[in-house]
């Protein structure tokens, strides 16, 4: 395979995880165009990424044991043909109950395609290169928050929110034909991503423990951060838009930076990113009120974020107790529980205590995350006669003839 044509796969691949996190928060900026047009409450549409959040909790596992022999060119290009087709029955639903269905149906293709194309791009290149390439994949879902949803809106609040759909549809068949002729048709088994370097069970749930605290953290904080920039950071309503793009910003800056060392010592890389969107979660509690400070510390907590996202998925390549996509499904449900968790503890304390509550239940979060992340110093190397493979990948595959 020829480095062009792996570098164009790749970026194909990247395309595929900006459009999932487009398509998955688009609702969001559309929110009440949709509901006019559909004659729904607003909160109806809200719930459309609430439920999509849940189908990929509960289908990631599932969706990745069943298709664990399907080559993956073949897998990634169905997926994305279905993620094409469902968007587009979006476009053109004439009922609520049409929109919820085709965004379940998208949100299972979500479900798989995460848990496969980490491996599926780190096969595209040589084992020393892991973290930049899954940093690389990852970033898409980055720039898709300060790109492609804000694009998506502006199309959506100037032509109509099925317009915006049907442009990610559009851009999704782009995807599709660039994955289809250039990524190679990968046996699920073969290659060096296909499972972990140094499996080890106890590291590997060590890691979705730090996966669901630290994304809890930033999202109970980040969800109400329209609130905390107005009611206590003293800036107009105006300027929130202005302020989200200098954290999206300094997001894809910090995914591509991790990944351009994390290579060398992902366990540390994954530390220093809790550590500092911990640090800057306490400051933004504390000094939140300041303007300047509040702009800064926002920033370097999706900084911080968009890093771990980075160690993450390196860690897991190398870690995995078992299959890597297996390993990916489960940080990916992991993720998603975090999501959910933190959106709810921060509007839980949110009504009584305001919106700084809702801060520092992210930086308290983010502290017990980085004691998780500091605990595994003190974890004893897996070693040679301990069984390397998770409870996870033990139950999928223990039913597969020729195995004892």
């Amino acid at each position: 395979m020829t480095h062009a044509r792996a570098v164009g796969a790749l970026a194909g691949l990247a395309g595929g995880t900006f459009l999932y996190a487009t398509a998955e928060a688009l609702p969001i900026g559309l929110l009440l165009p949709m509901a006019a047009d559909l004659g729904v409450a607003p909160s109806r549409v809200g719930m459309l990424v609430t439920a999509y959040g849940a189908v990929v909790v509960v289908a990631s596992i599932p969706l990745t044991a069943l298709a664990r022999r399907v080559p993956r060119r073949r897998l990634l290009s169905a997926l994305l043909a279905g993620f094409v087709a469902s968007t587009a029955i979006t476009v053109f639903a004439d009922t609520f109950a049409l929109v919820v269905a085709a965004r379940m149906a998208t949100a299972a293709t979500h479900a798989l395609f995460w848990a496969v194309v980490v491996p599926a791009a780190a096969e595209l290149f040589r084992p020393g290169l892991r973290g930049r390439v899954v940093a690389i994949v990852f970033a898409g879902g980055n720039v898709a928050l300060v790109l492609g949803v804000p694009a998506g809106t502006w199309l959506g609040e100037h032509a109509g929110w099925r317009v915006s759909f049907l442009a990610v549809a559009a851009l999704g068949a782009a995807v599709l034909v660039t994955v289809a002729a250039l990524l190679p048709s990968t046996p699920p088994d073969a290659g060096h991503a296909a499972r972990g370097e140094t499996p080890d069970a106890r590291r590997f749930w060590l890691l979705v423990a730090v996966a669901i605290l630290t994304t809890a953290g930033a999202i109970a904080a980040y969800t109400y951060v329209a609130l905390f920039v107005t009611e206590v950071g003293g800036f107009a309503a105006a300027t929130v838009g202005a302020i989200l793009l200098v954290r999206g910003l300094a997001s894809v800056v910090g995914i591509l930076a991790v990944g351009a060392v994390v290579d060398r010592s992902p366990w540390r890389a994954l530390v220093a990113t809790v550590a500092l969107q911990a640090a800057a979660l306490v400051g933004l509690f504390a000094s939140g009120h300041r303007p300047v400070v509040a702009v800064t510390l926002l920033a370097l907590a999706g900084l911080a974020f968009a890093g771990f996202t980075a160690a993450l998925g390196g860690l897991a390549l190398q870690v995995a107790p078992g299959r890597s996509d297996l390993a990916g499904a489960t940080l990916s449900a992991a993720v998603n529980v975090g999501i959910a968790g933190g959106a709810l503890l921060g509007g839980l304390v949110l009504p009584e205590h305001g919106v700084r509550a809702s801060v520092l239940v992210g930086a308290l979060l983010g502290v017990a995350a980085l004691g998780l992340a500091l605990a595994e110093r003190r974890l004893p190397p897996a070693t040679a006669g301990e069984p390397a493979r998770s409870t996870v990948d033990e139950l999928v595959t223990a039913g597969r003839p020729g195995r004892t």
